[in-house]
């Protein structure tokens, strides 16, 4: 049986986008469902439970042989479920703060991009079809959608912004970061990590001036049914892309190498 490396991760493209936003913001509402009100766990105990689920999300994914919408969204989420939680506990019940928790998560992204970028494994990422490439995604993941929490808490309430004008500055950052990627040289790779980390805090700020009292600033909705809401739309993108994008087994010999990165030796998984 003939083998080809294939990535595991999706195309990146509107409907990426798209789906990573509502699962972010998703992840902030049942984050907030569990550790807060309703359920009142509490931040700690929240993330203890989410970084279980992460765990078992993880594993499927690895354990994949080519990209899967449901499994790869699932860890998305998860990510984004244990990192509003982590940054929670950081801020609030440790005392960092927004502001001192933003600064620590930016210099803990800083260093696993560093630290990515040394090992050699590419950082293109829809070239990446190593198990070691993988990891270091998903610990970029971990790490920027738990960063996202804090900078978006601390646009609107550190910083006094406020929820929707903190998700207007932050789509206005996202509209900057479209038009480099057109009109600058600027890295591809460079540019997909700033968007990346910021859809975090732009889902975390537009669900909180969803779902926050009134007089906090928000609309009002809560966190029922605001993450109800939201899951039944993340469950729809993802039907839809499972449906119209179950060919995308991606080979890596078909893709256009990202500049400036070297030559890989991913594993193989079977064509089938």
């Amino acid at each position: 049986m003939s083998k080809v490396p294939v990535s595991k991760l999706p195309t990146v493209g509107v409907l990426f986008w798209t789906i990573k936003i509502v699962a972010t913001t998703l992840g902030e509402s049942v984050s907030n469902f569990v550790s807060m009100a309703p359920l009142d766990l509490g931040y700690a105990t929240g993330a203890i439970i989410f970084l279980a689920a992460f765990a078992v999300t993880l594993a499927m994914q690895l354990r994949s042989d080519r990209f899967r919408p449901v499994v790869f969204w699932s860890v998305i989420l998860t990510t984004s479920i244990v990192g509003t939680a982590m940054s929670d506990f950081m801020n609030r019940t440790a005392g960092l703060g927004y502001a001192g928790g933003a600064t620590v998560l930016t210099t803990l992204l800083v260093l696993v991009l560093i630290g990515w970028r040394a090992t050699g494994q590419t950082m293109d990422v829809e070239r990446i079809a190593t198990t070691k490439g993988e990891i270091l995604y998903w610990t970029a993941t971990l790490v920027s959608n738990t960063l996202g929490t804090s900078s978006g808490d601390f646009l609107s309430d550190g910083l006094g912004i406020g929820f929707r004008d903190s998700a207007l500055v932050l789509g206005g950052a996202m509209l900057l970061i479209l038009a480099a990627h057109y009109l600058s040289p600027i890295s591809g790779t460079v540019l997909f990590w700033a968007a990346y980390v910021l859809t975090r805090p732009l889902g975390a700020v537009a669900e909180n001036a969803v779902e926050k009292p009134v007089a906090q600033g928000g609309l009002g909705v809560g966190t029922t049914i605001t993450s109800g809401a939201l899951l039944a739309v993340l469950a729809a993108l993802v039907v839809y892309q499972q449906l119209t994008h179950q060919g995308q087994a991606i080979t890596l010999d078909t893709l256009p190498r990202a500049e400036g990165q070297a030559d890989q030796q991913p594993e193989a998984a079977p064509r089938r």
